[in-house]
């Protein structure tokens, strides 16, 4: 065993956020070990891997482009040679790097990369953060030895001998989430009598989320709760006065939460979208939770999350295209219904998977050392 790992994959905070997590475990658990990333060139894992300490590679990839104009169909039309020179230089970095496993976190660049791997001999694993898996991960699953997941029911696309159910990777500081504490009401100088209500749209926010709460912000405000709402800085930017002014001691309008940890430990309610990272942290916090799916994502992936915990009443799931009409009223009858969030916050618990990390990188490194 030469202690060599290499991540592939990125594109989103929801995969590269999971691939730190486990590269910092790695570590945590080698000192010694030398991590590589590979990623898509021109996306943002090329500036948050760096800054958070690994070196990566860039491979000049994307994927398919549902622009119908003459440059999308072209794109389309390059994208076979695209991928091969891809895959032709995923190879070379991973003969010169010579890692004792490949570990595809999903995104453009996972695919060459445990595809290159896979033609070398080298073992390769992944990290399949959706309830729904997207096509790069369906195709590869033949050829890994491992798939960590994080719902049941993946036996449907994978081989299921090669399943393990771990969960998503979580931040350290939401799996040891000290709820209501002092210092979390006095950062956001919030009242521990008063009830709290956050809002978050993802980090770049969500439109149908901000132009509901724009609109209701009022009507929210008249319950007597208090709000925290991560509106995302481009819509942050465009806020007029009028609504900026209806920042006052019970509400917090703010472009992005530094201290998510605090937001979370004094929320009696959370409205959210469905992104495999976010549903992952909501099922440790525990608290009742409207769950509104991005509509674009790549195989309707956060409908599906959103349905595995509403299905289950763990959570209440409004459509997008629904927020302007359903979000108020069923957020209003939650806040109102005592006996129903509790129950909420109950099941959704039940969904929680804190040790995913340590599942997951055991995991690697058991293959690691077989190999």
């Amino acid at each position: 065993m030469k202690n060599r790992f290499i991540i592939s994959g990125g594109g989103t905070g929801g995969h590269i956020f999971p691939a730190l997590a486990i590269a910092n475990q790695l570590k945590k658990m080698i000192p010694h070990a030398e991590i590589l990333f590979i990623g898509a060139q021109h996306k943002m894992e090329m500036t948050k891997v760096p800054e958070a300490g690994y070196p990566i590679e860039g491979l000049e990839i994307y994927g398919i482009s549902r622009d119908l104009s003459a440059s999308g169909i072209l794109k389309n039309l390059k994208l076979p040679f695209v991928l091969l020179k891809a895959l032709r230089k995923a190879k070379k970095i991973i003969r010169d790097f010579d890692p004792d496993v490949v570990i595809g976190v999903g995104g453009f660049a996972s695919g060459p990369a445990l595809k290159a791997a896979a033609s070398l001999g080298i073992p390769t694993v992944i990290q399949e953060q959706n309830s729904y898996p997207g096509v790069t991960n369906k195709a590869l699953a033949k050829d890994v030895h491992q798939i960590f997941v994080a719902y049941d029911g993946l036996e449907a696309y994978f081989p299921k001998e090669k399943i393990v159910k771990s969960g998503n990777p979580v931040r350290s500081e939401i799996i040891h989430l000290i709820r209501k504490s002092d210092d979390a009401y006095s950062y956001f100088d919030f009242s521990k009598t008063n009830k709290t209500l956050l809002v978050i749209g993802g980090s770049l926010g969500a439109r149908s989320i901000n132009q509901c709460m724009e609109t209701h912000l009022d009507q929210l405000k008249s319950l007597g709760i208090q709000i925290i709402w991560q509106t995302g800085d481009l819509f942050y930017k465009s806020i007029s006065p009028d609504l900026l002014a209806q920042h006052d001691e019970k509400t917090r309008i703010v472009p992005f939460i530094k201290k998510m940890d605090y937001a979370y430990g004094i929320a009696d309610f959370i409205v959210s979208r469905a992104g495999a990272l976010a549903i992952a942290e909501l099922t440790l916090v525990g608290v009742p939770t409207i769950l509104i799916p991005f509509p674009f994502a790549a195989e309707d992936h956060q409908t599906k999350n959103a349905a595995a915990l509403s299905d289950h009443k763990a959570a209440i799931l409004v459509p997008d295209k629904d927020v302007s009409e359903k979000l108020i009223p069923e957020l209003i009858q939650l806040i109102h219904d005592d006996k129903r969030a509790s129950e909420m916050a109950q099941e959704i618990k039940k969904f929680g998977l804190p040790n995913a990390i340590e599942v997951i990188a055991e995991g690697i490194i058991k293959i690691a050392q077989k190999k």
